[in-house]
């Protein structure tokens, strides 16, 4: 039987979620703002929680109605046969987006919905189950548009993003998905030389080494469709075999990583190691201004520092272009991609943008420069706007 699910992923990633979540067997695919819309049987579901690198989470859609107030929410979120679907010693909570809504209060609705779901159960059941607003068992989701209101049980649990094994995270990380999203828009291929030489805690090297060896990005983690009664654990059990058997040994890849500050090395170390990938990449401490390309020609991609806080502005406006003279002299046949939300990059790095893509970096609006770094080809007089 075929259900509806929606996927979120990070804004800018959404054509490339529909064509993850089509190769699991997602039918009537729609990507719309912020995720992607599609139908398939509970073997789909499970696949795209174990499989999917893009999205955020994998949405059950429970419910949907017309509104004029909270207590047509409240009729609505009363109805469906939560009871069927998980227990009263479950834990839950209540999450409420919404754009245009009319009513004024999210916090009222979320409380209604709570309301609802509790008020079945103790009429099934005679037991109400409990908020856990930190580590739920089982979250509920409401999308509210002018009129319309959507209910949602969340089959992923933490988000999808949170792979299971990273330990050593560092300030402002870059989400796994958004890191994977990237990799697939450079157009990196397994086998081809890649290197993150300002690699922070080493995001984009794991992200590229599980796609080089086939590794599910969910199989060191759970899922909260585990505690759902109606599971089907044989189902379940063959989507998590058949993902293991795929899953290639690890092995020495053309995978580098490099960073100025010991420390990011360290952690990069750990986490790698956390992954069971610590064989997989080779890693330097090196100062990426003065480093070596690895290979003849490659991908490179990083995500710089940008001016965040305040007084790093001068310091960035010295570092960009010397970033720009180390690709001329030191990368020829590269092709090179930076994530940024500073828009003075690409005047100041010197070098011709060959395409921008727009991204999030969770609410940071950002983009993904690329140079190709063919020799003499890119070069541009520093009067030209970039």
């Amino acid at each position: 039987m075929s259900e509806s699910f929606f996927s979120p992923c990070p804004r800018g990633l959404e054509p490339l979620l529909a064509d993850e979540l089509a190769a699991v067997g997602a039918q009537h695919v729609e990507p719309t703002h912020g995720g992607v819309a599609f139908a398939g049987d509970w073997t789909v579901c499970y696949r795209a929680n174990l499989e999917s690198r893009l999205a955020t989470r994998v949405m059950w859609r429970i419910a949907q109605g017309r509104y004029r107030s909270e207590e047509d929410i409240y009729r609505l979120a009363y109805g469906p046969t939560w009871a069927k679907w998980f227990t009263p010693d479950d834990t839950i909570r209540v999450q409420v987006t919404a754009k245009q809504s009319p009513l004024k209060s999210l916090e009222f609705i979320t409380l209604r919905i709570k309301d609802a779901v509790c008020d079945h159960f103790r009429t099934v059941t005679g037991k109400r189950p409990s908020v856990d607003t930190a580590n739920p068992a089982i979250r509920l989701h409401a999308f509210l548009t002018r009129d319309t209101a959507t209910l949602y049980l969340d089959t992923s649990g933490e988000p999808l993003y949170k792979r299971g094994f990273k330990q050593a995270a560092v300030e402002a990380p870059l989400k796994e998905n958004l890191a994977a999203g990237i990799l697939r828009l450079t157009g990196w291929q397994p086998g081809e030389t890649l290197i993150d030489p300002m690699c922070g805690s080493g995001t984009f090297l794991i992200e590229a080494a599980q796609m080089a060896l086939n590794i599910a990005p969910g199989l060191g983690r759970s899922f909260a469709f585990e505690r759902f009664k109606h599971l089907d654990r044989a189902a379940w059990a063959a989507v998590k075999r058949a993902a293991e058997e795929r899953r290639k040994a690890p092995r020495p890849l053309p995978i580098y990583g490099s960073d100025l500050v010991g420390d990011q090395v360290r952690r990069t170390r750990v986490n790698l190691q956390a992954a069971g990938l610590g064989a997989c990449v080779t890693l330097d401490r090196a100062d990426f201004l003065a480093r070596e390309a690895p290979a003849a020609e490659g991908v490179l991609v990083t995500n710089p520092p940008y001016g965040v806080r305040i007084g790093e502005a001068e310091a960035l406006a010295e570092l960009y272009p010397q970033l720009g003279d180390a690709l001329k002299k030191r990368w020829s046949g590269w092709r090179c991609y930076f994530l940024s939300a500073d828009a003075n990059l690409p005047k100041l790095i010197g070098l011709k943008a060959s395409k921008r893509t727009p991204l999030f970096n969770g609410p940071l609006e950002c983009r993904v420069f690329e140079y190709k770094m063919i020799a003499g080809s890119n070069r541009r007089k520093p009067a030209e706007e970039a």
